[in-house]
């Protein structure tokens, strides 16, 4: 039987009517906490509200664009109404949708900006209404793809991914005097139903894939990285890890859980052995993006007391 280790915790999980989202809702659901589950769509969203009180949480569906500024104000204040506060927040919205995979210049402008507003003004938006909120340990997320800054292979795909890092990142060096922990979290192989559709698969076989794709072995279902993030949030000292960006993987083996299915998903240990190099984002690299902030603070203070002063 799960521990209920988030019982009386309120989380929204923004974009959850399937995939990581609805993975992410029922294992924060199933560690007893109370879940708000948004999207745009609401037929799917009801049931991922249902999946999540089936786990011992409580689900609630609410039907929102997180693009729409007056919508997402609706249902923050709904959120204070009823539950006073909010614990966690998830922010799952992203434009992969949209993304038109050919060379950058042939991609009509008016999608760049349909993007941007999926997946950094939505962002924006929840997390300006979330944290009055929020009190001290409380967990901001953003859903990643990859926890480096090498190039995914589309300009679109690159920029809101590596946008999702950069913004927890700013999130947690602007809220550490608020104690609101801010990461970055990026599954691995994600079996989503995106995924397996696209390889013929199901859920029942998806080992059939595996010949065609050797690295799909190693893949993980969509509520691998949600067990990540319930243990994250439950964690007395989530903000000794504030700033960072993390994989399912590393958080399982530091918080002992295995997915649903008892095991261990790979992916980046077989990523590691193969042709694809890459370099997480290490301590140096976030050294050098902290290194600056307490003086820089210090010199925006000071000048807008002399600006103050002259008017």
């Amino acid at each position: 039987m799960c521990m209920k280790t988030l019982k009386g915790r309120v989380a929204l999980v923004a974009a959850s009517a399937r995939g990581a989202g609805r993975g992410i809702a029922c294992m924060l659901g199933e560690a007893g906490a109370t879940v708000y589950c948004t999207a745009r769509s609401a037929s799917a969203l009801e049931e991922t509200a249902e999946m999540v009180t089936v786990r011992g949480g409580k689900g609630i569906a609410v039907r929102v664009d997180h693009t729409d500024a007056a919508a997402v104000e609706r249902l923050f204040k709904r959120i204070e109404g009823e539950e006073g506060k909010l614990d966690i927040l998830v922010n799952n919205v992203n434009g992969d949708a949209l993304y038109e995979w050919k060379p950058f210049w042939k991609v009509a402008p008016e999608l760049n900006l349909e993007i941007l507003k999926s997946a950094v003004y939505s962002h924006l938006l929840n997390v300006h209404f979330a944290v009055p909120l929020m009190k001290e340990k409380s967990l901001i997320v953003e859903i990643t793809d990859g926890d480096g800054f090498y190039y995914r292979g589309n300009i679109h795909y690159d920029l809101t991914k590596t946008n999702a890092i950069r913004l927890a990142m700013i999130f947690a060096t602007e809220l550490r005097k608020k104690k609101i922990a801010a990461v970055a979290i990026t599954p691995g192989f994600l079996r989503s139903e995106a995924v397996l559709a696209s390889l013929h698969v199901t859920e029942e076989n998806w080992r059939d894939a595996v010949k065609r794709r050797p690295e799909f072995a190693e893949s993980e279902t969509p509520f691998f990285v949600g067990k990540a993030i319930a243990a994250l949030a439950a964690d007395p000292n989530v903000l000794k890890k504030s700033g960072r960006v993390f994989n399912s993987f590393e958080l399982a083996q530091e918080y002992g859980f295995t997915d649903v299915d008892g095991r261990m998903p790979r992916i980046w240990e077989w990523l590691a052995s193969s042709p694809f190099r890459y370099k997480k984002i290490d301590d140096n690299f976030y050294s050098y993006f902290n290194m600056n902030y307490d003086r820089l603070d210090k010199e925006v203070r000071k000048l807008r007391k002399e600006i103050e002063g002259v008017s």
